[in-house]
């Protein structure tokens, strides 16, 4: 009888640690997920004439928390504070077009690689002088803080390299001659030509340093591999181009 008594008990210690293993479990994002996103990237993250948040990314993350079920709120935030906020557990994601580079990759993880994209110089429309980023040798080139235009820039002997917490304040330095030219991300660039500064500015010379953005994740974040699976599945059911060709009216190259 003791001995079933013991059984009796080891059993029911045994029960209460699987329920509370399946309690955690089952309750890991019950609270909504902090998804840090950027304060001002078109066509990527931006506030609509709503007061809400939009864009590309906007739409990308409410597609994948409807696929994996999770509820989030969404914290837009200056972008050269995303990887900080990863690390000290501030935010659970960071989705603002952030190129995948190692040296991030030490310090947080990403996701497989979601749009490709490369940067592009922006000058003004009356400009001949340059013509590419080669030409940006002693100029003036105004970029935004943090991203990996910076590196970039610094490569190309650039008298002086303006750096902004908004892009938009960088095209703005150059459509009103505070800089030469302001270089940064293709479609972003692209799209401001488009949106804002048609008759302005222009775009000049081909795309350089193409790479991959990433959804950004803290080190060994469990909710990455369900993610990149999301990822993969709307690829592969058309979900993403239906998305692509939203905002840029176009099908994936």
């Amino acid at each position: 009888m003791k001995s079933f008594i013991k059984v009796v008990k080891g059993f029911s210690k045994l029960w209460l640690i699987l329920i509370a293993v399946c309690f955690l479990t089952g309750t890991a994002y019950s609270k909504d997920l902090i998804i840090g996103v950027d304060t001002a990237f078109v066509p990527f993250e931006y506030k609509g004439k709503d007061g809400k948040y939009t864009g590309f990314d906007i739409d990308l993350w409410a597609e994948i928390a409807n696929r994996l079920g999770v509820s989030y709120q969404l914290r837009p935030m200056d972008f050269n504070g995303l990887i900080p906020a990863l690390t000290t557990g501030n935010i659970d994601v960071a989705l603002a077009a952030i190129f995948i580079k190692s040296s991030r990759e030490k310090k947080i993880d990403f996701s497989h690689p979601y749009f490709r994209a490369g940067l592009k110089v922006m000058v003004r429309s009356e400009n001949t002088d340059i013509k590419g980023p080669a030409d940006l040798e002693g100029k003036v080139v105004a970029v935004k803080l943090g991203t990996a235009t910076v590196d970039y820039v610094k490569t190309l002997n650039a008298k002086k390299i303006v750096k902004f917490p908004n892009i938009d304040q960088a095209y703005m330095e150059v459509a009103f001659g505070g800089a030469d030219a302001a270089m940064h991300d293709t479609p972003n660039v692209l799209y401001y030509i488009k949106q804002a500064g048609k008759g302005k500015v222009k775009a000049v010379g081909a795309d350089v340093k193409a790479a991959y953005y990433g959804i950004a994740f803290p080190q060994g974040s469990d909710l990455r591999d369900k993610v990149n699976v999301v990822l993969l599945e709307m690829m592969e059911d058309g979900g993403y181009d239906e998305l692509y060709k939203k905002w840029f009216g176009t099908l994936p190259e």
